[in-house]
């Protein structure tokens, strides 16, 4: 059986956030740069349901680990 693959927008629905591309960016440059030190799933701005759904999904290295390590990755750089 494979293993479902997630877009990006997909993980922004799971998380509860606007999927459009517009929404989408302004997240980025609205969040944008995360300090190298802060993991991601312990960001300010996550609820703890969001932010339970981050750490899960990296530490079970589920389908989801892909998008949220790719949201990571968008995060740690600024965002024009």
């Amino acid at each position: 059986m494979e293993a479902p693959f997630h877009r990006l927008s997909d993980l922004f629905a799971q998380l509860g956030l606007p999927t459009d591309e517009a929404s989408m960016r302004a997240f980025l440059a609205r969040h944008a740069p995360l300090a190298p030190e802060v993991a991601l799933a312990d960001a300010p701005w996550w609820t703890p349901a969001q932010a339970r759904f981050l750490r899960e999904a990296l530490c079970q290295d589920a389908d989801w680990a892909e998008p949220v390590e790719q949201l990571d990755a968008l995060l740690r750089v600024p965002q024009a």
